[in-house]
């Protein structure tokens, strides 16, 4: 499996979004009226296995700080092999090194599993924010993510190196 990035108009990534869009409307019959719009103001990230897109997520910054995950969706056939959590991680990754350590999402109370998928990856439930505020259907997460850095890189540790230099 091949994790990249994938410009917001870029036709495979639109195709994931219809079919995540369309299984979203059949489930919750209709409550969910948002309409997705490409933009370039989310990064996109796309899952490929043997060479077709079977998975997307984005990650989009807040005015908060925080970067807020989106439009997670894998394929029907390609659920349950952990591609989901694989991409999240990518994004996760992505967000961090853009200086946005705190990941929200928000998600449907009639998607268990990926209620279930989002507090596995370690996010915690936190009241709705923004325009989910008041929208009976609305979960929201929140995961704080942590920089791994070496103690080597510490800078209190390079700080310590150059007062032994001089």
């Amino acid at each position: 499996m091949l994790i990249e990035s994938r410009p917001s108009l870029d036709p495979e990534l639109a195709a994931l979004i219809t079919a995540q869009q369309h299984e979203i409307r059949e489930i919750d019959g209709g409550t969910n009226a948002a309409a997705f719009v490409p933009g370039d103001d989310a990064a996109f990230m796309v899952a490929v296995v043997d060479g077709r897109v079977v998975a997307c997520g984005a990650w989009q910054g807040m005015e908060s700080g925080a970067a807020e995950l989106k439009r997670m969706y894998v394929r029907p056939a390609f659920r349950g092999r952990g591609i989901a959590r694989q991409l999240i991680v990518a994004i996760e990754e992505e967000a961090l090194a853009a200086g946005r350590p705190v990941i929200r999402l928000e998600t449907g109370n009639y998607l268990p599993a990926a209620i279930a998928l989002y507090q596995s990856s370690g996010y915690h439930q936190i009241p709705a924010y923004g325009p989910y505020v008041g929208n009976p259907y609305s979960v929201c997460f929140e995961k704080r993510l942590a920089a791994l850095v070496h103690p080597s890189n510490h800078p209190a540790a390079l700080d310590r190196t150059k007062d032994r230099v001089r």
